[in-house]
């Protein structure tokens, strides 16, 4: 096994409602969706937002469109007009995903 970004298997967009960032991880193939399915879970994703999520963090899956949909809930301070953070709207937040690593086959062949 060998260590990549997200980035190099999916894109993403982000965006808010209120006090929750939405996250949507959007595989480059069926493959991709597969091995981001396994291993892009809740935990991981709180884990590596580290102190910016507060709250839990919510996952749905949309196979048809290879996207996985995350709610990262108590994540923008307040919200877009109580929030003293940088990124009070989440539009950061698919980039930040995009870093996580995850784990692909030495012979995973990147598209």
């Amino acid at each position: 096994m060998r260590k990549i970004r997200l980035r190099d298997l999916a894109h993403a967009r982000s965006g808010d409602k209120g006090d929750s960032s939405n996250v949507g991880l959007i595989a480059n193939d069926a493959a991709a969706f597969e091995i981001i399915k396994k291993q892009v879970t809740c935990e991981q994703v709180k884990r590596h937002f580290g102190d910016i999520v507060r709250g839990p963090v919510e996952r749905y899956e949309l196979p048809n469109l290879l996207c996985l949909n995350f709610i990262l809930h108590d994540s923008l301070g307040g919200g877009g007009s109580e929030s003293l953070r940088n990124d009070a709207q989440g539009k950061t937040h698919a980039q930040g995903l995009l870093l996580m690593e995850i784990d692909v086959p030495d012979d995973y062949s990147l598209s």
